[in-house]
C-alpha cells in the first residue's frame, strides 16, 4: 500500500528565479510562479522608447530622479520580482539600486499592456504594486491611445485619472512634468 502524502509545490522565490539562465527569455515571478514574458510587438516598443525619452529628457533639466527600462529586475518581495517596461526612483530613494535593478518600490512604474501580460499588469500585478508600496502605477493603452494613472497609496483600485487625446498627464512625483500623450504614441 502506498502511503505517500500529496504535496503542493512550493512557491518558487527571487532566489529560484536568479538560478535562471540569462535571458531572453526573461521570466517574472508573481505570487511565487514563474512567467516568461513575451517579446513585446513593435508598437509597444516604440511607447516605451517614447516614454523613456520624454521623462529623461524631463530629469535632465530636473534632475530628480532616474527613469530605468526593461529588462531591469524590480524584487518586490521573495514572491514578486517582476520586469515593468519602465520604473522611476527618486533621488530622495536612490538606495534600493542593485546590480541587478531594485530591491524595494519604486516610485513610480509604467506598465505597456500587452495581449499577453495585461491581465497581470492590471489585476495581480497592480495589487502587489500597491501592497508594496510603489507610489503611481501608470498602464498605458496602446489600443485605445489612453493612460490610466493610479495614485496606488490612495485606491489601487481606480485610476487617479485616465488620460486620452491631446491632454496631458501630470504627476504629484514628477514636479513640473507635463506629458502629451501625442508625443507618447507617435511613431
Amino acid at each position: 500500500m502506498n502511503t505517500a502524502t500529496a504535496t503542493t509545490p512550493r512557491p518558487l522565490t527571487a532566489h529560484d528565479l536568479r538560478e535562471l539562465p540569462e535571458g531572453p527569455p526573461y521570466y517574472q515571478l508573481i505570487e511565487g510562479d514563474l512567467y516568461m514574458s513575451p517579446t513585446p510587438n513593435l508598437t509597444h516598443q516604440r511607447v516605451v522608447r517614447n516614454l523613456l525619452w520624454l521623462i529623461h529628457a524631463h530629469f535632465q533639466k530636473h534632475p530628480v530622479g532616474e527613469v530605468v527600462p526593461a529588462p531591469s529586475e524590480v524584487e518586490l518581495s521573495d514572491l514578486n520580482v517582476y520586469e515593468p517596461d519602465l520604473y522611476v526612483v527618486l533621488n530622495t530613494r536612490k538606495s534600493i539600486f542593485t546590480p541587478r535593478g531594485v530591491t524595494g518600490a519604486p516610485d513610480l512604474v509604467v506598465e505597456v499592456l500587452s495581449l499577453g501580460t495585461a491581465k497581470y499588469d492590471k489585476g495581480i500585478k497592480r495589487q502587489v504594486y500597491a501592497r508594496c508600496g510603489v507610489k503611481e502605477l501608470w498602464l498605458v493603452d496602446t489600443d485605445t491611445r489612453e493612460i490610466s494613472a493610479f495614485h496606488l497609496q490612495t485606491s489601487a483600485d481606480k485610476p487617479a485619472g485616465v488620460y486620452a487625446g491631446k491632454q496631458k498627464l501630470t504627476s504629484p512625483l514628477l514636479p513640473g512634468f507635463k506629458l502629451a500623450l501625442a508625443e507618447v504614441f507617435e511613431k
